[in-house]
């Protein structure tokens, strides 16, 4: 390093001036010249100087071993020694001084200046080695998060002052201990110890995280929430020479997420409520019209009947009070069941055992009359092979009886009704298990911005002749609802003139032989 400064500690003028010289023409400063190791000692406080060329034997009190010790101590300005002896004890002394160079007198021009040249290199790059590490280690001290660092074997070789306070160990006492013993995590619900993230990274060599819920205890077992991670120490070559792992405590955080979810909870609940009581304002509103109805009909057919002179109006006012009230007991039965569905109360026998074939039989004959009287057609589907359900049997019969008579009503004349059963079987730990799926299928079809609508309440199909085709609007309700009591799913389409209702049971379903 041209320019530097020189000190030379030398008690032979005549070789001092020649070093002097010498180092001139190399290109140094010459900081003073001395001849003692007092001297020198109280020349380096004055100087500075970036180098000391120290002789061993000197005038005085002191040596150059004894200089150089407490010039190494108090300076920290890297010596090399220049010197005539080279016996065993003189080297052991030397040693002891961390001395950076040794030369040997007399000495080559060329060997002086290449060894102060890699002196003041090294002292050079141990300075920014300190310095990084001061300014790291400021750094470490000064921000939020802890941090502890360990050597490749997992040992701890430095921990900050957030670290030393959620841990409860200082580093005096952790230093050269394990990770594991310092850094002690377990998860919040298992209390499951969790896996040190330090020898995580050493042995992985990646950045390692902590999963959520993990609780640090302290030396003072006190738990707390924190979340970290820890990542290798690489040198330049990519080996592995530690690991540094930082953490900090979330506690205030997650008292922020608790309060932030209980807001968001609150928030919904109102919404709730508030969508509740608007749903209770409509459904009172469309019940009381639905219900005085009837009534307005049934005022008038009375009113009616008072004028009416001749005996074939009063029939005829008559049958509308007796369908406007058969109307009212269904549309109010109707309700009670559905109420009663909702605050599952409805009365359920699941282990009914039923035989598909006799009892959809049955089903389907009830409304082979009423659709030939419109000349429209009821098939039947199902495998003669077809096994058994378990389930209820009055529920199911509702389900299937109100989509029939949905069916019959909107299907024009000469129009054709499918019911359609099919079964998928698969093993299960005792029966067989059987997915029973029922297809209804009409000749009517519904627009397609109409179907999520269409288990609604008191919903009817656009333009749809309520007095032709009656019903409460409570039907495909109820159907939906006790679809789900019965744990199944249903499913509605509508395309190409016809709609269909899907229903899927996946439910056990005995053999022949178990359920009779």
């Amino acid at each position: 390093m041209i320019g530097a400064s020189i000190l030379i500690v030398e008690d032979e003028i005549i070789v001092a001036k020649d070093i002097k010289n010498r180092l001139i023409k190399f290109g140094y400063d010459i900081a003073a010249i001395t001849s003692s190791g007092e001297e020198a000692i109280k020349k380096v406080a004055e100087t500075k100087p970036d180098l000391v060329l120290m002789d061993i034997r000197l005038k005085g009190n002191i040596d150059g071993v004894e200089a150089a010790q407490e010039i190494h101590n108090n300076f920290q300005i890297p010596i090399i020694y220049l010197t005539a002896n080279a016996d065993d004890s003189t080297l052991e002394r030397v040693k002891a001084t961390n001395p950076y160079g040794y030369i040997i007198k007399p000495f080559k021009e060329k060997e002086l200046k290449t060894i102060i040249e890699i002196t003041l290199d090294r002292h050079r790059t141990e300075r920014k080695l300190q310095q990084n590490q001061q300014w790291l280690a400021t750094v470490l001290k000064s921000i939020g998060d802890a941090v502890i660092v360990s050597d490749r074997t997992g040992k701890v070789t430095f921990m900050n002052p957030v670290a030393e306070t959620l841990t409860g160990w200082n580093q005096e006492e952790a230093f050269g201990k394990d990770a594991t013993e310092i850094f002690n995590i377990t998860h919040e619900e298992t209390r499951n110890k969790i896996g040190s993230p330090i020898i995580q990274a050493l042995e992985k060599g990646v950045i390692v995280s902590l999963p959520e819920q993990t609780i640090l205890t302290s030396k003072n077992n006190v738990e707390i929430p924190i979340d970290d991670s820890a990542a290798p120490i690489k040198d330049n070559n990519g080996n592995i020479t530690g690991a540094v792992l930082a953490f900090r405590d979330i506690i205030e955080r997650k008292q922020a997420e608790e309060i932030r979810i209980k807001q968001i909870q609150q928030e919904r609940l109102i919404a709730e409520l508030e969508k509740l009581n608007e749903l209770k304002d409509d459904f009172l509103s469309t019940v009381s019209h639905e219900l005085r109805t009837p009534i307005a009909n049934m005022k008038m057919a009375i009113q009616m009947l008072k004028l009416s002179p001749t005996a074939e109006r009063s029939q005829r006012y008559l049958d509308i009070l007796q369908n406007e009230c058969v109307r009212e007991t269904e549309m109010i039965n109707g309700l009670l069941d559905l109420q009663r569905l909702e605050a599952a109360s409805y009365p359920m026998l699941l282990n009914d055992s039923v035989k598909l074939q006799d009892w959809l039989t049955k089903i389907v004959e009830s409304f082979r009359v009423r659709s030939q009287q419109r000349q429209q057609i009821i098939k039947f589907n199902l495998s003669p092979d077809a096994q058994p359900i378990v389930t209820d049997r009055a529920s199911l019969e509702r389900i299937l009886a109100e989509l029939l008579n949905n069916a019959c009503k909107y299907t024009p004349d000469g129009g054709q009704i499918v019911l359609s059963v099919a079964q998928h079987r698969s093993e299960g730990k005792n029966f067989p298990n059987y997915s029973t799926i029922f297809t209804i299928s009409n000749q009517a079809e519904i627009p397609l911005d109409q179907l999520p609508r269409i288990f609604d309440k008191f919903y009817r199909v656009p333009k749809a002749d309520r007095w032709k085709q009656g019903g409460t609007g409570l039907g495909l309700a109820l159907v939906q609802k006790l679809i789900g009591r019965l744990q199944g799913t249903i499913h509605v389409e509508s395309s190409n003139g016809w709609t269909t209702f899907t229903i899927e049971l996946s439910q056990l379903i005995c053999e022949v032989t178990e359920c009779l």
